[in-house]
């Protein structure tokens, strides 16, 4: 690449979106800059399921000739799809050899909408099997962090957050059950948004997780989900980030949900430095606690068994790996028992109804620690998954669980060198807010928007040459 060079992976894709609909690229160069960035840098990484080179490139050129294309929002813009969302002629494996190989006839909802507004499908990324971990191994594979190699990119939209956060993808569709937008893109060092129930079409697998699941968006910046979010929920206003219109009350608590479980210094003092940006602000910002009970910790393990337990229904569930089995009989038994209740949600949203009166956003860590190893979950014991995934990742999931919109963003680098991040949270209706919080906590404190994959520059396809 020469010093006139500007790789397209350099851009947001809020700017590549603009530089197609100005006519200083084609989509079709766009999106061969990012297929030649995935042969190089995924051997490493193991983001993507499947790549779809021929037929991304079809499509790239295709868009190239729409009269529509500079009104267009996303108008060449590649992105990865989760492999448990339907992209037509393609499988969706859900992380096992289990589920059909046969390509889906038609789009999901969300992917319809993404190439509707002008993006282009590169591929699908990977998941743990039936998308129950929240790590990124199974059968098919493993997906590794971008950050270190040795460590997972979290999970279960693991290939997603890992495929962004290494420059192979601009931005990428993840699907959040239980924290699997938060948690990978905590991982990894990007920006995930999970929105809350009812703003973005669901319909993931058998029940949405009981419910609980999302689509979002994954991206290196907060404009970037902004606009994604704003094409997946069909609003354009969540497009347009801008300041509080208000003086903000925000609590900081670095208290993890479950009673025993450590969380690291760095990211309990990111939460705390990033609360401190907020009070510079000129926001109200005070320590203080959800009102976390162990009920509602157990209630959430419940429907975290039972949702998957659901999704093994679909399969010959006696293949399964130790560790699924093992969820899913737990699941089907706390089923039989009685203990999956919806008015469990109901209840948690009563209690959560005076905090979220009294303050405007909750901001938290978005990890306890750095994430766990990158391989090797599915040989190890279901007791073992089980305590490694709830103990380094305990923030997320109680907001799945009220239906509540949350989102993480990077904050900062831990002193081994990995992403730290913080997780912002709002009642329903609070998307924008999130958003909003997000963009100045950003433009206060800026983060790499990729891992620092070892490339050389010139191992790298060059693109917009100024």
């Amino acid at each position: 690449m020469t010093s006139g060079d500007l790789s397209l992976a350099d851009l947001t894709a809020s700017e590549l979106a603009h530089a197609v609909r100005a006519g200083r690229v084609t989509p079709a160069a766009v999106v061969e800059h990012f297929l030649q960035r995935i042969e190089v840098i995924d051997p490493r990484v193991g983001a993507f399921e499947v790549v779809r080179r021929e037929r991304a490139l079809a499509e790239a050129e295709a868009l190239g000739t729409r009269d529509d294309l500079d009104r267009l929002p996303l108008a060449g813009v590649p992105v990865a799809i989760k492999d448990n969302t339907d992209v037509a002629g393609e499988p969706s494996r859900w992380g096992t050899p289990l589920m059909s190989a046969e390509p889906r006839p038609g789009d999901d909802e969300v992917v319809r909408r993404l190439r509707a507004a002008g993006a282009i499908v590169l591929g699908k990324t990977r998941v743990p099997e039936l998308s129950a971990w929240g790590t990124a191994d199974g059968p098919l594979g493993a997906c590794r962090n971008p950050w270190d190699l040795s460590r997972t990119a979290g999970g279960s939209s693991g290939g997603s957050a890992a495929a962004v956060a290494a420059g192979m993808a601009p931005l990428a569709l993840g699907s959040d059950g239980l924290g699997s937008i938060r948690i990978p893109a905590a991982a990894c060092g990007v920006v995930g948004v999970k929105p809350g129930t009812g703003v973005v079409p669901a319909g993931i697998g058998v029940s949405s997780w009981l419910g609980m699941a999302e689509h979002g968006p994954i991206a290196t910046t907060v404009e970037d989900a902004a606009l994604m979010l704003s094409v997946l929920a069909d609003r354009r206003n969540l497009a347009t980030v801008a300041p509080p219109d208000r003086r903000l009350r925000v609590a900081v608590s670095t208290r993890a949900p479950m009673a025993g479980v450590w969380v690291d210094r760095e990211f309990a003092a990111a939460a705390e430095e990033v609360g401190q940006i907020l009070a510079r602000a000129g926001h109200d910002v005070v320590p203080a606690d959800p009102p976390y009970t162990l009920g509602v910790v157990l209630d959430v393990s419940a429907f975290w068994c039972a949702a998957v337990s659901e999704e093994a229904e679909r399969v010959d569930a006696s293949r399964l790996s130790a560790r699924t089995r093992r969820h899913t009989a737990v699941g089907r038994l706390l089923r039989r028992l009685g203990r999956v209740r919806q008015e469990a949600r109901d209840q948690w949203r009563a209690r959560l109804a005076p905090f979220f009166q009294a303050f405007d956003l909750l901001l938290t860590p978005s990890l306890a620690r750095l994430p766990i190893a990158a391989d090797g979950w599915g040989e190890r014991s279901w007791l073992a998954n089980v305590y490694s995934n709830a103990t380094y990742a305990p923030f997320p999931a109680a907001w799945n669980f009220a239906g509540y919109p949350a989102a993480t963003i990077p904050a900062g680098l831990h002193s081994r060198a990995l992403p730290l991040s913080v997780q912002l949270v709002a009642p329903p209706g609070g998307e924008a807010l999130i958003l909003s919080a997000a963009r100045l906590i950003e433009e206060a404190r800026p983060w790499p928007r990729h891992a620092p994959i070892a490339m050389t520059q010139q191992e790298l396809p060059a693109g917009l040459s100024h």
